[in-house]
């Protein structure tokens, strides 16, 4: 038995795999579609009262899915999603290579970061929905010893992820706490976005 009442798969405007595995398992059919955006242009170009890591987690969420829209028929569902990881008032973003992704992991080892995660849906080019959930992840003390034992057996999986680690993988080894939505960590606030999908009567 199918959940999904849509006459079409939600269209979904990222490459992400775990947001689209998380779709999955809930039983939305996907589709996905690109969306070329420079996040990094639309950061630095943000104007102050929108800058702060969660308005850009939602800025950044809302052109996805604008952009994405563009290029289907008018009535199709269109998600965008985002999300950014803030040290204080430091954002940070995919690492590069290894070695950058060895520097932030130590930067934020011991400390407390906030992950942001946005989720905005478009139809007819008009947002209809957008939201931004925050969780608190704090990391355990590492050793240079202990970060290179990660990324050893983590590999270039990590260079997908905003924090240089997949909370649903082997990243989990380098947390003490965790304080926040599961679906929030994984980069998707799904249970706000099943309610907006539900009112809309695109889910049972």
């Amino acid at each position: 038995m199918s959940l999904w009442c849509g006459a079409h798969p939600l269209v979904l405007a990222s490459k992400s795999a775990a947001r689209r595995a998380v779709l999955e398992a809930a039983g939305i059919p996907v589709e996905i579609v690109s969306a070329d955006v420079d996040e990094r242009k639309m950061e630095a170009e943000a104007p102050a009262a929108e800058a702060a890591p969660d308005d850009i987690a939602r800025l950044l969420a809302r052109t996805k899915a604008l952009a994405g829209a563009t290029k289907l028929d008018p009535d199709r569902y269109v998600v965008g999603a985002d999300q950014t990881l803030a040290l204080g008032g430091l954002v940070f973003h995919k690492a590069p290579d290894r070695a950058a992704a060895k520097l932030q992991i130590a930067r934020l080892a011991g400390r407390t970061h906030v992950l942001h995660s946005a989720v905005a849906v478009v139809k007819d080019e008009e947002v209809l929905f957008e939201t931004v959930e925050s969780a608190c992840l704090t990391m355990r003390p590492l050793s240079d010893a202990e970060i290179d034992a990660y990324l050893d057996a983590a590999g270039t999986a990590i260079l997908g992820s905003v924090g240089c680690y997949q909370l649903e993988s082997l990243g989990v080894h380098l947390f003490e706490k965790i304080e926040g939505d599961h679906f929030t960590i994984l980069g998707l606030p799904l249970l706000p976005l099943l309610g907006f999908l539900r009112a809309e009567g695109l889910v049972s």
